[in-house]
């Protein structure tokens, strides 16, 4: 064999080991045909819920809220008159949709400085660390799926002012996050996967 044709192979070999990826489940519907296409999620989500007591079902709703399972999701552009781009709408990330102050907070705070929010591993541990201080400092049980989402969405501060009440739309996000839940919990139930 040739030594350019080595080469190639060793190149085409590192280049298939390199890349991940972060596209969404086929069926979001159903929490028992995601774990089933993606089996590495219920693994992560299952060592969450034993170290932060989150469950997988609150989990997974979130996920789907905030990214659709895409591992490198990111909020749109912004645009000023329309057309000129202007950067972001905020520094979430991932498939937490992590801000980069909270991630680096986490980070920090659990000695975790090589965490990646577009790692399923380390973006469910950092959902579980959130939620369990949302438990901790607001008193929202860890299985409450609206609320929990609401303290996520909104940041602890905001949710204890109440800042929601004022967003109509995201009491019905926080909802559809809490009916998800339970709809996600059933379906990992009926396949034994609960």
């Amino acid at each position: 064999m040739s030594r350019s044709l080595r080469a190639l192979i060793l190149l085409m070999f590192v280049a298939s080991c390199g890349g991940r990826d972060y596209s969404a489940p086929r069926n979001l519907e159903d929490a028992c045909d995601i774990v089933a296409e993606r089996p590495n999620y219920l693994r992560a989500m299952k060592r969450t819920e034993r170290k932060w007591g989150v469950p997988v079902a609150v989990q997974m709703a979130t996920i789907h809220q905030e990214s659709k399972f895409i591992g490198d999701a990111r909020t749109p552009h912004k645009y000023a008159l329309g057309i000129i781009p202007m950067g972001r709408q905020s520094s979430a990330f991932g498939y937490s949709q992590a801000l980069d102050g909270t991630w680096d907070e986490y980070r920090e705070k659990q000695g975790q400085r090589r965490a990646k929010r577009d790692d399923i591993d380390d973006a469910t541990d950092f959902m579980g660390w959130y939620m369990h201080e949302s438990a901790t400092r607001l008193g929202i049980p860890k299985w409450d799926a609206k609320n929990q989402y609401l303290a996520y969405h909104e940041g602890r501060g905001g949710f204890s002012r109440g800042s929601y009440n004022a967003k109509p739309w995201l009491l019905t996000v926080s909802d559809r996050v809490a009916s998800r839940a339970v709809t996600y919990d059933a379906q990992l139930r009926s396949c034994g996967k609960a």
